[in-house]
Parts: C-alpha cells; structure tokens; sequence
C-alpha cells in the first residue's frame, strides 16, 4: 500500500490534458445495461450544497446527452445508505448507481462482499485512474480482504474533502478572540468564550461529527506511521498509547470545561449545521462539505475558516465514491454518469459552488472564499496531510464510534473505559483478517 504524497494539483491539472470526457456508451463491457432506458440514482447530498448543485447539473447534462433514458434519482439520508446498503444492493431493489462513503468498513466491505463492480477496466478506458493522483487513489482501491490502498478500482470520487474548522467573525470579534494557530491558543479561545457564558462549539454527538474533534485531537500528536498503522494495518495500534489517549482525555475536558455542551450527545449532524448557520454557536469543526451550504444559508454575520490549529494531520480524503453495483441493470449508463461529474462544467461548478474538485481547471473558480478552500486542500494533500476518517478501519465501526464519544460527552464512560469499548471491535476485525 502506498502512502499519499501527489498532490491535488496535479491531479487536477492533469484532467485537462489527458480527458476529453464526453459521455459516451461504453460497447463491449458486457453488461445488461447497453439497452437500458432507465438509471435509477442515489446519493445524500442536499440541493444546496456544491455537490447537491453540481451533481444536479450532471443529471441534466445526463438527459441533454442520453434522450429517451429516464433518471430516477432518489436522495437517501447518509444514514440510510450507512445502515442498509449491503442488505439493498444484495437485493433486486439496488438502484444502478449511488454515492457511497469510502474506505474499509463500507466500500471495501461490500467490494470483499462482491457487491460492487470492478470499475478497473473502466478507469483505465475513461481516463479516470489518470484524472485522480494517488493521493486520491488510496479510496477506490481495495484488496480481497476490502482493504484501502491497493487492488482494484471500485468507487470514483469526484471531489475532495477535509475537516476543518468554521467560525463566526462576528461573534469572535465581539467577544475579541483572534484566530488561533496553536492547539494551546485554541483552547484559550474556547476558554474566553465559555467565560462570556457562550458554549462556543456547536457539535453533533448523535451522529460522525463529535468522533472527528475527538479525532483531530489525537492527529495533533500523531505522524504518518500512526495513521498508517491505524487505518491500513501496517502495525498494532496501541489504543492507551499517547494518540488516542490523549484525544479521549481532551475530548473529555473539554466537555468538563463547557467547550461541548452535554445535551450535543443526542443532537444530529443537522441540526448541528443549522444551529451553527443561525449563529447560536461561534465554532463548528466539521467538513468541506458544509461549506457551498453555509455560504448560501448564513446571511447574517460573516464567517469564515482555518485549519485545525497545530495540526499537520487531519481529516480527510476523496470525496464519497460513486459506486456501481453488481446487480445494476444500467452499467453503461451508469459509467457515462461518471464522465460527465468529471467534465470541466461540473468540476467548475462544483467548486465555485463551495466544493473542492479533483479535475477542475483553477482559472475557472471565480470566488476568493472558494479558492481558498481549494487551496488549503492542495496543501494537505501535497504535504501527505489526510489522515482519512476514524470509523473507516472495521465494519460497523462508525457505530461503535458514536456511541463512545455520546459516553464522554454525557459522562457516562470515561477516557480508559472508552478506548477498551472501541479497541475491541478493531482487534476482532484484525482477527478475522488475519492480521
């Protein structure tokens, strides 16, 4: 397995010069989909986030390029596609194309499962293996064990993501708090806030995001090897080592101190995001993905971002993967898709829309704010920065995630009790590989 180290840029700016992705039918692939009339359609993302506006675009884009093909697209909850997808795309009922979340616990389960078709051929045939550095790469590539980073090509990512942190430049000058650039700064901001009586971090316990802060405290003394060890196997992964235990241990004084409020442990990713764009919090630590919709939704102070504060680690990857599954009944369709989310249209719409594409021409992104996004994760990514995401080592992981960051945040768990429940899954999933 190979550690990232291209940069996106490259990978972006070769788009240009190798793809002249136009849809086309893909003839000779063998699939029942040649003839297909109908291409049923998944994924999660709202209609105002960039990649809600740019995959819109795609489907009419789509309809221009295929007449008389039908586009059944259905948006599910990240949650419904989290919790039931190798039951659906075991079944006739999987649609022939989806948005799926990356790594081993989800695509590479179902890809181990047979559940996903191999798109290597494909790549090779459209240009997409070339229109994505490695750096991308390392999440469309599983093994037959449904390990990242090497083997077959089984999802394509047309966006980039990231977490970072989000702030009201208000509410921080009301209360004179500069942007900080240390760990130890932050905790000072955070600190000044919960003294004006303001619990400064909106968090969304119910759901992924409270285990990314709990995360990112543990990047902050971490390198590569960890990650390394942590999501690709490389070596055992202490969990009382000094990563994970000093990110529960912060995770938990920060509840202590008023940072996350207690009642976050039951409040989902939505409302999260709402309480955030409404101004009732100064502070949200989350994803890229938040940002197309912030910049449409917030209208009454202005915002803006910086990365996790002493960090050179942090969280992130590819975007989500469009996958085909095994029993779709449009594969060709389904791959002329793929296509046009990677034409230049698409690609720059999606960033001036608040994404961060893998292929997009940078002359084309009009926004000062949006390239700013684009080019913070140019540096993660060049300087082998993406740590990827907590819950992808092991199935069912994100679950067992959740529930022990809700133990911190209502007390009920403490630092040590949570790292032996989230260890034991991880160590009985290397059991079963072997490992």
């Amino acid at each position: 397995m190979f550690r990232p180290r291209t940069s996106f840029a490259a990978g972006a700016l070769l788009l240009a010069a190798s793809l002249g992705l136009t849809a086309c039918s893909d003839s000779g692939s063998g699939d029942e989909g040649a003839e297909a009339k109908t291409l049923t359609l998944w994924h999660y993302e709202g209609p105002t986030s960039a990649m809600g506006v740019a995959w819109n675009r795609a489907i009419e884009l789509f309809k221009a390029s295929h007449p008389g093909v039908e586009v059944k697209f259905e948006e599910k909850s990240f949650e419904q596609i989290q919790q039931n997808a190798g039951m659906i795309l075991n079944s006739d009922s999987a649609p022939d194309i989806l948005e799926y979340n990356k790594g081993n616990a989800t695509a590479g389960l179902l890809s181990k499962q047979g559940l996903l078709t191999d798109l290597t051929e494909q790549a090779g045939k459209r240009g997409w293996d070339k229109a994505l550095s490695p750096s991308l790469q390392t999440t469309t590539r599983y093994d037959d064990d449904g390990i990242m980073g090497s083997g077959k090509i089984f999802g394509i990512p047309n966006y980039g993501e990231y977490v970072m942190v989000y702030y009201n430049k208000d509410l921080f000058a009301k209360h004179k708090v500069a942007v900080p650039t240390t760990l130890a700064e932050f905790e000072t901001a955070l600190g000044t806030f919960t003294k004006a009586g303001v619990t400064p971090l909106s968090v969304g316990g119910a759901e992924y995001p409270a285990q990314q802060i709990l995360y990112e405290l543990a990047l902050s003394k971490a390198n590569r090897a960890f990650v390394d060890d942590y999501q690709l196997y490389k070596n055992k992964v202490d969990f009382h080592g000094p990563e994970l235990t000093f990110g529960a241990q912060a995770f938990a004084d920060w509840v202590a101190k008023g940072y996350i409020a207690k009642n976050s442990a039951g409040i989902k990713a939505e409302d999260m995001g709402v309480a955030f764009t409404q101004g009732k919090f100064p502070i949200l630590i989350s994803g890229s993905w938040w940002y197309g919709r912030f910049a449409t939704e917030i209208k009454n102070f202005q915002w803006g971002t910086f990365l996790f504060p002493g960090n050179t680690l942090h969280p992130g990857s590819s975007g989500n993967l469009w996958v085909v599954p095994t029993k779709s009944k449009a594969k060709s369709l389904a791959y002329d898709f793929i296509d046009i989310t990677m034409q230049p249209e698409v690609q720059a719409l999606l960033g001036n829309s608040g994404g961060v594409p893998v292929a997009a021409d940078p002359s084309k992104i009009t926004d000062e704010k949006n390239k700013e996004l684009i080019a913070n994760f140019a540096t993660i990514s060049s300087s082998d920065g993406l740590a990827f995401y907590p819950d992808w080592p092991a199935p069912g992981y994100y679950d067992v995630l959740v529930g022990g960051v809700q133990g911190l945040i209502n007390g009920s768990k403490t630092p040590e009790k949570m790292l032996d429940e989230i260890a034991k899954p991880y160590n009985d999933n290397l059991a079963d590989l072997g490992k």
